[in-house]
């Protein structure tokens, strides 16, 4: 770890105050098997992320952790071999660390990229990372926003190398420090907590003490990177995490690659699909609609039920084998057209007096959800009745969640809320068009 500069340590009451206020959902450590953990710096995964580790490595998790650099530069006015000795001890430090919070398991991988210059090397690191994470399940790297600019390039390259189906996790370091919870940059709406009981703390004590060439002096005469007001922050009694969503619509070869075979990957008749149909078609405020819009409409389960409730149906999915399984389940509805589109090219130009967004929404980039919003609300007709409904979890390939989406249309002043029913395992929510 190298410190950034100088400045006013944040009290550590802040920042359990702000836990506690936001009262934030916990971190599920049983939904991953394979996780990636990036560390810019040898004691980064310690301080950062120790506690969320441990409750990984307890649920069965298999954890690889990657080490950008070997943390040389910590002390600036080393010369070369100075800085050649301090790699090697920052390398054995490390792997006490991790005996000494029970990670000694733990598979290493240090790509030994310069120090305080990672930035300047993402594509070298992208590359160290890929083939990890083919088949893993998430990552963990350093925040993008944290006050360190080698934290921001791991955050940066482990995004980069991830494929569509990984979920991104990221965890703050010097932010507990340098940042006030208060602070514009800290995403609260992504974050997930991790309480850590009096073992983990004590863990995590053991794992900063091991690295001793960050508790003292260094032999340029610099003051110890980890200084007594900054060790305060590391005896916290939770570790938080960020999710760190995708910044681009889910690729259509993601949801053909699902389709491939014939198969089935919405399990459509499972309990959860068959439920979620009926709260939907109970949840129409009209017994009958002239025209309903209905995209991502998948193999076609819910079109034919909309089917008996409209005049028309103009169904779409930018999946060609997801349109033509819908159009042959539609084959005796003279009033479904099945089209091969994506949004937000498939939304029609009207009129329409019904659009049901059933799980598509939260796969589109701000960009494109914004558009498909815009073009249906001059396409729906007044009195016409916008639906969404999303599963509660965050897919890997979507860029927010349920409840994020469904906000995009609440803060339309065009819509006024009909229904609004939080399901378990759904969301589901009617608006009218004024």
């Amino acid at each position: 770890m190298t410190v950034p500069d100088t400045r006013r340590i944040t009290p550590p009451e802040q920042w359990r105050a702000a836990l506690h206020q936001h009262r934030l959902p916990a971190f599920d450590p049983s939904a991953h098997r394979r996780v990636v953990v990036v560390a810019a710096h040898p004691d980064d995964e310690t301080l950062g992320a120790g506690g969320v580790l441990r409750v990984l490595h307890a649920a069965g998790a298999a954890l690889t952790l990657v080490v950008a650099t070997d943390g040389e530069a910590a002390y600036p006015g080393l010369d070369a071999a100075a800085r050649t000795e301090l790699a090697g001890a920052r390398r054995a430090e490390l792997d006490a660390a991790l005996r000494a919070q029970g990670l000694g398991d733990m598979p290493v991988h240090r790509v030994g990229l310069p120090d305080s210059a990672l930035g300047d090397h993402l594509p070298a690191l992208v590359d160290a990372l890929a083939p990890l994470l083919a088949d893993a399940d998430a990552y963990l790297a350093p925040w993008r926003g944290d006050p360190h600019p080698d934290h921001r390039a791991a955050g940066l390259a482990a995004a980069a190398a991830a494929p569509v189906t990984v979920h991104g996790w990221s965890y703050p370091i010097w932010t507990w420090a340098w940042l006030a919870p208060t602070d514009p940059s800290v995403p609260w709406d992504r974050a997930h907590v991790v309480p850590l009981d009096d073992a983990a703390r004590a863990a995590r004590r053991d794992g900063v003490a091991c690295f001793v060439s960050q508790l003292r002096h260094g032999a340029d005469g610099s003051p110890a990177v980890l200084a007594a007001g900054l060790l305060d922050h590391l005896d916290r009694d939770a570790d938080l995490v960020f999710r760190e969503p995708r910044t681009t619509s889910a690729p259509v070869d993601r949801f053909a690659e699902l389709y491939a075979g014939g198969n089935d990957p919405w399990r459509t008749t499972s309990w959860y699909e068959r439920r979620k149909r009926a709260a939907v078609l109970a949840a129409l405020p009209r017994e009958r609609y002239r025209t309903a819009f209905e995209p991502g409409c998948g193999t076609g389960e819910l079109t034919v039920a909309l089917a008996d409730r409209c005049d028309r149906v103009l169904a779409s999915d930018p999946v060609p084998a997801a349109a033509s399984r819908a159009r042959e389940v539609c084959r005796h509805r003279p009033g479904v057209t099945v089209s091969d589109a994506a949004l937000p090219a498939a939304t029609p130009a009207g009129p329409f007096d019904l659009a049901l967004f059933s799980e598509v929404l939260y796969y589109l980039d701000d960009a494109s959800v914004t558009a498909t919003i815009a073009r249906t609300l001059d396409g729906i007709e007044p009195g016409g009745d916008v639906v969404a409904v999303h599963w509660r979890g965050w897919p890997a390939e979507a860029p927010r969640t349920a409840e994020a989406t469904h906000r995009l249309l609440r803060d339309r002043p065009e819509l006024d809320v009909v229904v609004d029913h939080t399901d378990e395992q759904f969301l589901l929510l009617v608006l009218g068009r004024r």
